[in-house]
């Protein structure tokens, strides 16, 4: 059975696209089949880079691992059209691949919906920070107390639902914590403290995300990862690329994917 991982919030620049291009390129060279539907119809950063990846490796006859993109037909019609495409191409990537991977945009379209719906693994990526914290529910400013989700985490929450209620497989739900402070600040302690407890409260799982690191986003152009060799990447054997490659790891492990071994 195919496994449909979604990388959605609702929210800009969380790292949804860097996320989603790393573990597809992780699951990759473990030698599983991989499929992507791009929905975020303006950027198509995930799918960019698999076009940049496939360019470069026939530039340098380079033989990477190719994932199958998926394109939504947008000029059809009719009252239930996004239901119906959405889908026929996810049917169609199930079909073919191990893993399907989903880029949502960063704000609620019918296609996100569908996508949070119909996933088995989701992963929503956060910042260190009580403003990507409001993503996931309101809190009092006063006491630190979760005064209520947010409409994301109620989102969520309905899809899960009707998952229950149609006897599916229940979506497991990952927060990645992304772009963490090396140091211990006070704030970092706060925002991990009302995770936490939301965690529990609302039933998702907390996870390692990736940190800031240059590397992470300057292989883009050439549609690579850290999880690709390096004698595709040509990075330096540096420290810091060494840990770049150790935090995908802990993500990978973290995310705790049926049936996969880490091959890089």
């Amino acid at each position: 059975m195919s496994h449909l991982i979604v990388f959605g919030n609702e929210k800009g620049g969380a790292g949804k696209s860097t996320l989603s291009m790393h573990v597809a390129c992780a699951l990759l060279q473990s030698g599983k089949r991989v499929g992507v539907l791009d929905l975020d119809l303006r950027q198509l950063s995930l799918q960019r880079f698999f076009e940049n990846r496939a360019a470069h490796s026939a530039a340098q006859n380079l033989a990477l691992p190719m994932a199958q993109i998926g394109e939504l037909d947008l000029t059809k019609t009719g009252e239930n059209w996004e239901a119906d495409e959405f889908a026929t191409r996810i049917a169609a990537l199930k079909e073919q691949n191990d893993f399907v991977l989903i880029d949502c945009p960063g704000a609620l379209t019918r296609f996100s919906e569908l996508a949070h719906a119909a996933s088995d693994t989701l992963v929503t990526p956060m910042n260190d920070s009580f403003i990507d914290f409001d993503l996931l529910a309101r809190l009092d400013g006063e006491t630190n107390q979760v005064k209520g989700p947010s409409i994301y985490s109620e989102m969520v929450w309905d899809a899960r639902k009707a998952r229950s209620l149609a006897r599916g497989k229940p979506i497991d739900w990952v927060v990645a914590r992304n772009r963490l402070a090396s140091q211990n600040m006070h704030n970092k302690r706060k925002v991990a403290e009302a995770l936490d407890n939301l965690s529990k409260r609302i039933g998702f799982r907390l996870c390692p995300g990736l940190s800031d690191r240059v590397v992470f986003k300057e292989l883009f152009p050439r549609g690579l990862t850290v999880a690709d060799p390096q004698s595709a990447t040509k990075l330096a054997s540096s420290l810091s690329n060494v840990a770049a490659r150790q935090e995908l790891r802990d993500l990978m492990t973290e995310l705790n994917l049926a049936d996969f071994s880490l091959g890089f």
